[in-house]
């Protein structure tokens, strides 16, 4: 069992197949975190934490006279507030008076099989009722507030899930002021933290710190969990790598402002605590009134930076993500956007549609431009009615065409969004978030809408459902190209103001839960300004996400290199774009690009029209080989076997599949030599004892090599090694030259 209660002992152990997690009962009844680790069975450890008189550190009032018992010193399960425990808080309540307090003790607990629900927010699902719950309810005397303490304990996966609920059990109104979705108390040990920051076009770039006797913190205050500060943090041992070292992975499912604080304390402890961003952020809780905080997905291995990585990718796609697309092979699909912007009518995307589809392309997507008055990015926002200016007679003539031509259609919307030059804002200027008696600060032109009014989501629900019910539309590219500033709901009291940001996240949810279950078969894809809102919170109604808005190929190496770290190439959008590249001027060969996005979703965003016969040629080889290679890629395990901040001459990353039949190696160089130094990569992921083949050698856009060595390199197709020469001894790639030429290396087991 993954969940058991030692009566005795009073001690919960929470056991996945290579981790266990403790928590025990003092005497007081109040819940202590114990243990979080490498699997050990289910020993009490709660002697690992004696008695100790720290000065400054008070005692609880019944333990007046025992001095040493300090929640100030102690590992907590989940904090009480303003009672003595210093350090990183959880939770801040305050009653009508005005007192802020609340002393958790045990009152009850449950355990159930299958995975526990929360209701409005996205959460781990367990459709092989696999999973097993733990729900511990605590209580405070004074106020009546209880905290139901949620577990999730997926034993196959390695993973458990936490989340936290409280319940007004009194007599008066209480306030929260903060409600974290968990606490975890490591006592002992010396971390890193990695962490991924970023801005617009450059997101999730991971930087290593060791944690300082201080607090540290990743958050984001913009409505989103933001290009700037993603909400996934990995704490490791200092000498954890790849292939080695105790990680520790905190990943929310939520999707607007967050926070994460690590702080080591006086005794060395370090403490995580997660959850809602409590900057501005308050919530009424009247009797009989309950509050879920989001939940958050945490790993553990000894076996370092990868397998940390793979388990998440695992749970991600299996337990994250929803729907028939989890594991249904996505179509190549092109975008229009970078190759026409707002600029288009029916022909010009039928002209698009009927070389893409010449090509191999599956699926055409029609972007920004199609609805309202939307000719460029400062207006139309709101009004999801088809400009018939640029689509004559509607979606319906042009889906037809396209369909014609054997290919499926998908489309782009920002429902989330208003511009203030649009038949929306003019009905309805309540509905956006404005300041009373300020001018709104503006964006692109546009404002955000209250997403916690319901007259709003069911507007949306209506004009969406429109969308889709009448057109056969097989992807929708959902996007939010603003973050939220002026937060004030029209319709909610001046002492619930500080709910609106939240209220907001949870209409979003509410609209995505009716449109994904409403239509099953429809591909939807995430965006916020590309990568400005990618976490689990949007993966379990996004089965992808588009990764940046930098299509870059040689830049989206770091981006998706980073990404990589948490969520799983069949979550990360990734596109073959135009040369020169649209944001940074840089051109970079075809295949290379292809290279690049294949590590992800793929797909092209380019004119196809303006391709060379070669060119044109090129994609129908990168279609097929991707098709061929499709479930490694989307599939396999991910391996990175470069760090392309550090190594500055070329990234290389490797796919194999579960079962180490077959591995794909991709290298990209980014900085020739002159007299270059060679190009040797070291395999991993294989069986030591078994053989494997190179089945092929495909170099593109190296135009400048020495002839010698590529005949040389090719004469190493055919040959066969063991997995463990390829993982230790490694593979001497040809020598390259030119401008950002590839690598693809398919290998096979005998």
């Amino acid at each position: 069992m993954g969940i058991q209660f030692d009566a005795a002992a009073r001690t919960f152990t929470l056991s996945t197949r290579s981790t266990t997690y403790q928590m025990g009962l003092d005497h007081l009844d109040h819940l202590l975190h114990l243990y979080y680790g490498p699997a050990i069975g289910q020993g009490d450890l709660a002697a690992m934490y004696p008695p100790a008189d720290r000065g400054f550190s008070p005692n609880h009032n019944a333990d007046r006279e025992r001095r040493g018992i300090s929640p100030d010193a102690l590992p907590q399960e989940y904090t009480g507030c303003n009672t003595g425990d210093f350090r990183l808080s959880c939770l801040v309540v305050r009653e009508e008076n005005g007192a802020a307090g609340a002393e958790w003790r045990y009152a009850s607990h449950s355990i159930q099989k299958g995975k526990y629900a929360l209701t409005g927010l996205p959460a781990a699902h367990d459709e092989e009722n696999e999973a097993e719950s733990l729900c511990i309810r605590m209580e405070d005397s004074v106020t009546g507030l209880a905290l139901e303490l949620l577990y999730g304990v997926f034993e196959r996966q390695d993973i458990i899930t936490r989340a936290a609920r409280l319940v007004n059990g009194g007599s008066q109104t209480l306030r929260l002021e903060k409600a974290a979705s968990m606490c975890l108390d490591l006592p002992f040990g010396r971390w890193d933290m990695i962490h991924f920051h970023g801005r617009h076009a450059m997101e999730r770039r991971m930087e290593r710190t060791p944690l300082m006797n201080a607090i540290q913190t990743v958050s984001s205050t913009r409505g989103a969990s933001s290009h700037h500060h993603n909400p996934f943090v990995i704490l490791c041992d200092r000498k954890a790598n790849e292939e080695h070292g105790l990680c520790y992975g905190v990943m929310p499912v939520y999707s607007g402002s967050h926070r994460t604080d690590v702080e080591v304390d006086q005794n060395g402890l370090t403490r995580i605590v997660s959850g809602i961003h409590d900057e501005r952020f308050s919530w009424q809780l009247a009797p009989g009134e309950a509050f879920t905080a989001p939940e958050v997905i945490l790993a553990c291995t000894e076996n370092g930076l990868t397998a940390l990585s793979q388990q998440y990718h695992r749970f991600i796609r299996h337990n994250v993500c929803r729907g028939e697309f989890r594991f249904a092979r996505r179509p190549v699909l092109i975008n229009n956007w970078e190759a026409t912007y707002f600029d288009f009518d029916s022909d010009a995307i039928v002209r698009i549609a009927e070389k893409a589809a010449a090509l191999g392309v599956e699926m055409l997507v029609l972007d920004d431009g199609w609805f309202g008055k939307r000719n460029d990015d400062n207006s139309g926002l709101g009004d999801w009615f088809v400009n018939e200016n640029k689509l004559p007679g509607g979606l319906s003539p042009l889906i037809e065409r396209v369909n014609a031509l054997g290919m499926k259609f998908g489309i782009w919307v920002e429902p989330e969004m208003v511009s203030e030059d649009s038949e929306l804002y003019r009905a309805h200027p309540d509905w956006a978030l404005t300041l009373p008696g300020r001018a709104p600060v503006m964006s692109r032109n546009q404002m955000v809408l209250d997403m916690g009014r319901p007259d709003v989501v069911d507007y949306l629900t209506e004009r969406l459902t429109d969308l889709l019910a009448n057109n056969p539309i097989a992807y929708v590219k959902w996007d939010m190209n603003r973050n939220m500033t002026d937060v004030y709901s029209r319709v909610l009291p001046a002492e619930r103001q500080g709910e609106a940001a939240h209220r907001y996240m949870l209409g979003v949810y509410k609209l995505l839960e009716t449109l994904t279950t409403r239509f099953p078969h429809v591909l939807f894809e995430g965006c916020a300004g590309g990568g400005g809102r990618f976490d689990a919170g949007m993966l379990a109604y996004f089965t992808q996400i588009w990764c940046s808005d930098d299509t870059d190929a040689i830049e989206r190496l770091v981006i998706q290199h980073g990404t990589s770290f948490g969520y799983p190439v069949s979550s990360m959008g990734a596109h073959v774009s135009a040369c020169p590249n649209h944001q940074t001027g840089r051109t970079t060969p075809l295949w290379t690009r292809a290279v690049a996005a294949m590590a992800g979703t793929f797909g092209y965003e380019l004119d196809l029209n303006k391709l060379s016969d070669e060119e044109a040629a090129q994609v129908k080889e990168q279609i097929a080989f991707f098709d061929k290679h499709y479930q490694l890629i989307q599939n396999g395990l991910y391996y990175r076997l470069t760090d392309p901040t550090e190594e500055e001459r070329y990234a290389a990353w490797q796919f194999v599949d579960e079962e180490q039949g077959e591995t794909l190696v991709n290298l990209v160089l980014t900085h020739p030599e002159a007299n270059a130094r060679p190009l040797h990569v070291w395999l991993r992921g294989l069986a030591p004892d078994a053989l494997y083949r190179v089945e092929s050698l495909d170099i593109h856009g190296c135009h400048a090599a020495p002839q010698a060595g590529l005949d040389l390199a090719m004469e190493g197709v055919g040959k066969t090694y063991s997995g463990s020469t390829l993982m230790h001894a490694g593979y001497t790639l040809p020598q390259l030259a030119g401008d950002y030429p590839s690598v693809q290396m398919y290998v096979k087991r005998v």
